[in-house]
């Protein structure tokens, strides 16, 4: 009971509260240049092919590795000095933010959907920069045995900043218009700027190694010798298969990325149906659905677990073509994202706990990055920039059918690493060591 409470209580520490509060700002940002931008674009009737080329706006959150060093060392001047190293970038990431937001309120997908693509290219830029200080920020206040709790008030904040952006936004557009809706999330970003400025400054971290310093000694250690590792456990032939299994797992699912809200606007629903039905109904489900993942993979195994959900995923889409042949039906369009965020949450789940096996102990952190990022090349600079061609070519049925069967690369894969997998997990003999080593 002692353990029970002192677990409660940790939720009551002021600092899990500025979790809460940077989390909804890390997931505010997020689906304003994702699925709510394209339910504009589409309102502005622009083509599903141009409206699926917008993942490429994506890019910072897959690449904003690269530049962590530079906020992680470098000082905001004048800002370091009077607030600190982590909330002087808080607060020049979410300036960012603002400007970039209240910009992209103002443009018109009609008139320029280049200056639309760049204004969201700058929103998602500094929200990846804002995600790179937040994260640290947690880390570094928060004491070990608060870490769990901080975690988990995180997610429950960028889950919060998501349906804001998500359904709250498409509901107010309905009502307000797409650039007053825009203007009032740039405004929401506040959330976020209060907390930076009252939320305690981490203590200053000791002066980085002379590795650290170096740029080709950062990429050595930061990059080369996770990689290094990652194939030195398991070999080259599963390794890479291990990486091709991960670009294509959630094939069925990234086809979705941009085309589910142009799609449900095409059949003749509201922005306030998709807001009710799909941000809302579907947040829920897809929270429970991870759960349930989580069960399934306890239950199964993860190879197995990934088999099911990845065969439940990729059959979900069905779904999404019957409902195109049967048009603006409501029940029927509930019908599809229950099963949809059900299937999917469950998917997510148990993936996330297959990428999370796949790192060692020396490089958790940043193997799980470079595998998230590796993970996230091939949907977001492949899949999603064509899914409005396939969409227009092939029409919403056909779309949703192909997006079905684009399951089946990953559940191969899946087939060959249950058969690798007692080799992959086998130890180096002693002998083969000795003989290394001799």
């Amino acid at each position: 009971m002692k353990s029970f409470f002192a677990s409660v209580a940790a939720y009551r520490d002021r600092r899990i509260l500025f979790v809460l509060l940077l989390g909804f700002s890390s997931g505010l940002p997020l689906l304003l240049v994702l699925s709510t931008l394209s339910a504009r674009l589409r309102d502005a009737e622009i083509s599903t092919g141009t409206i699926g080329l917008f993942a490429y706006v994506l890019a910072p959150y897959t690449f904003k590795f690269a530049w962590a060093p530079l906020v992680d060392r470098v000082p905001v001047p004048g800002l370091t000095r009077l607030l600190g190293r982590r909330r002087s970038w808080l607060l020049v990431t979410q300036a960012g933010l603002i400007g970039s937001i209240a910009i992209l309120a103002q443009v018109d997908p009609a008139q320029s959907t280049l200056s639309t693509a760049w204004a969201a290219l700058a929103v998602a830029f500094f929200a990846a920069s804002q995600d790179i200080v937040i994260d640290a920020w947690r880390v570094e206040v928060l004491p070990t045995e608060k870490l769990g709790a901080g975690a988990a008030v995180v997610v429950v904040g960028y889950r919060i900043g998501m349906f804001v952006a998500g359904a709250g936004a498409l509901f107010l557009a309905d009502r307000l218009g797409w650039a007053e809706t825009y203007t009032v999330m740039a405004w929401l970003v506040l959330v976020g700027v209060a907390a930076a400025l009252l939320a305690p400054e981490p203590s200053a971290p000791s002066a980085p190694a002379e590795a650290d310093v170096n740029l080709m000694g950062w990429f050595a250690q930061g990059v080369v010798a996770p990689f290094k590792d990652f194939f030195a456990r398991r070999g080259t032939t599963v390794g890479c298969m291990i990486l091709l299994f991960i670009s294509l797992y959630k094939a069925s699912d990234v086809m979705l990325t941009l085309m589910a809200n142009p799609f449900y606007l095409d059949l003749g629903f509201t922005k306030t149906d998709i807001a009710e039905v799909s941000g809302t109904f579907g947040l829920f489900v897809g929270l429970f659905g991870g759960v349930l993942g989580g069960v399934v993979a306890y239950r199964l195994g993860l190879l197995r677990a990934l088999l099911v959900t990845g065969l439940l995923q990729g059959a979900s889409n069905l779904t999404f073509a019957g409902l195109a042949v049967l048009g603006p039906v409501k029940p029927a369009f509930y019908a599809a994202i229950l099963v949809e965020n059900l299937t999917g949450g469950m998917g997510t789940a148990v993936f996330v706990a297959y990428l999370s096996s796949l790192c060692t102990t020396h490089f958790t952190a940043t193997q799980y990055a470079l595998l998230t990022s590796f993970m996230q090349l091939f949907a977001k600079f492949v899949m999603v920039p064509s899914s409005g061609f396939v969409a227009e070519a092939m029409g919403w049925p056909g779309f949703f059918v192909l997006s079905a069967l684009l399951a089946l690369p990953g559940l191969g894969l899946v087939l060959w690493l249950r058969r690798q997998v007692e080799v992959t997990d086998r130890p180096v003999p002693r002998a083969g060591l000795e003989a290394s080593s001799g």
